[in-house]
């Protein structure tokens, strides 16, 4: 810092300096992140378009065909499993995908690419789920022969979650970590539907759920744009399930905008750009692009929390679009298409929100905000007072209590304490709150909106 700079620095009031923001980040974290390599990405994603097409519905080949692109990455996993000292373990969960009249005109053998990094304590049984989709088609749906490289939709998020596997893989976390790679969302979410049925019926603790769906392209066509410096989070306000009692207390306590997706595609905007630079991650108030789903959408039906994350500006000359140039134009989505550098960031971003998940205890239990006639008497009333129980699973060291202008999209002010309670001296008419469990290490849980009690 030149004298100038310092100077002027130093005359600035005391209340100038405060402000200026602290960024604290584990090293545990920081070093997993600076593990993604791109080119790893390009490899894994040079060898993943040289199967020609990996349409659903493709001929079983050695070289070609989905079946062959779910092998290589089966390969893959078990090469990071024989380096994870035995917590990591792969397989092709196989199934048969019945002739529905629609995008499946025949019965098919189809499966995910399943990998599961077992958790290290035996009484935690949650699990967080990263997924992409293994399949991808042309222009006509139905065309099971024509090369359909598919980098981005969705080579992208395949090769970002193989990335994932091999550095998550080598360090041990109290809960589990699946990575799954998906068939057949372009013939209808099809794979994610079966699994995310399977984890219904199975009665998998399962806490979140992270979609990655072409988070590789950097430009628009069109409109021209060119960034690679924003990372789309789309999230359910209103969930998908939600019985009477749900609606009531949403209803009573305006929580449209705190369903657990939105308090996990907060987390993953708050955690992502504090561990990934140059990286802004966008919240957007709705499932999913307009009129359109993804794999996550499945998982929000059988009522998990669940979201998507998709790279900023679309291409729909590459996406879904047959080999070719016309009018000057090239119409395909091919590898050299790919902005390594933000498919690195982003793939970073799951790397430190499922790390820090992962190393979390479970959110706190019972949160509430009080509404008893001692709470609300006259003295109380401008104040707010949040109770909660300790998480069910991990240990807490202390809690963060967060608050937020209700016309604010992230919270904006951090308590913390040790207790299991806190008074406020802001009215809980003007503000929201949240509580999270941190251990002392700085791993944060998810953020868990406050039901009132009276």
């Amino acid at each position: 810092m030149c004298r100038t700079l310092l100077l002027l620095f130093i005359g600035l009031p005391f209340w100038v300096q405060a402000q200026v923001p602290t960024v604290n980040r584990s090293g545990e974290i920081t070093q997993l992140v600076d593990q993604v390599n791109v080119s790893n990405l390009r490899d894994y994603m040079e060898n993943l378009v040289g199967f020609g097409t990996r349409h659903t519905l493709s001929e079983d080949q050695p070289n070609r065909g989905i079946e062959a692109s779910r092998q290589y990455a089966l390969g893959l996993f078990q090469q990071f499993a024989a380096a994870s000292n035995g917590r990591l373990t792969a397989e092709i969960d196989y199934y048969t995908e019945r002739t529905d009249g629609r995008r499946v005109d025949q019965d098919t053998r189809t499966g995910n690419v399943m990998a599961t990094l077992k958790g290290t304590d035996p009484s935690d049984n949650r699990v967080f789920l990263v997924s992409a989709h293994i399949d991808t088609r042309v222009s006509d749906v139905m065309d099971r022969v024509s090369d359909s490289p598919g980098a981005n939709d969705d080579g992208s998020g395949v090769v970002a979650v193989l990335e994932m596997a091999r550095i998550l893989s080598k360090k041990p976390f109290p809960a589990t970590i699946v990575f799954a790679l998906v068939s057949g969302e372009e013939q209808g979410l099809l794979g994610a539907d079966y699994l995310a049925k399977k984890a219904k019926q199975e009665k998998w603790n399962l806490v979140a759920m992270l979609n990655n769906d072409m988070i590789g392209n950097s430009t628009s066509n069109g409109t021209q744009l060119r960034d690679n410096t924003r990372l789309r989070v789309f999230s359910e306000g209103i969930p998908m399930v939600e019985n009477e009692q749900m609606e009531a207390i949403r209803k009573a306590t305006n929580g449209e905008n705190d369903s657990k997706s939105r308090q996990l595609a907060r987390y993953i905007k708050d955690v992502g750009e504090r561990y990934v630079d140059q990286l802004e991650i966008k919240l957007i108030y709705r499932n999913d692009r307009f009129m359109r789903g993804g794999d996550h959408t499945p998982f929000a039906r059988q009522g998990f929390t669940a979201i998507r994350l998709c790279e900023f500006n679309e291409n729909y000359y590459q996406q879904h679009q047959d080999l070719r140039t016309e009018n000057g134009a090239e119409y395909g989505d091919v590898a050299e298409h790919i902005d390594y550098e933000y498919l690195r960031k982003n793939t970073a971003v799951n790397v430190a929100v499922l790390a820090n998940l992962a190393s979390a205890p479970s959110v706190p239990q019972d949160v509430s905000l009080d509404l008893s006639p001692r709470a609300v008497s006259i003295e109380n009333i401008n104040h707010t007072l949040l109770k909660w129980n300790e998480p069910e699973h991990g240990s807490a060291t202390g809690y963060y209590v967060l608050m937020r202008e209700t016309s604010s999209p992230m919270w904006e002010k951090k308590f913390y304490t040790s207790e299991r309670e806190i008074k406020l001296p802001y009215s809980k008419d003007n503000y929201f709150f949240a509580v999270q469990a941190v251990t002392d290490g700085g791993f944060e849980s998810l953020a868990v909106f406050p039901q009132p009690i009276r």
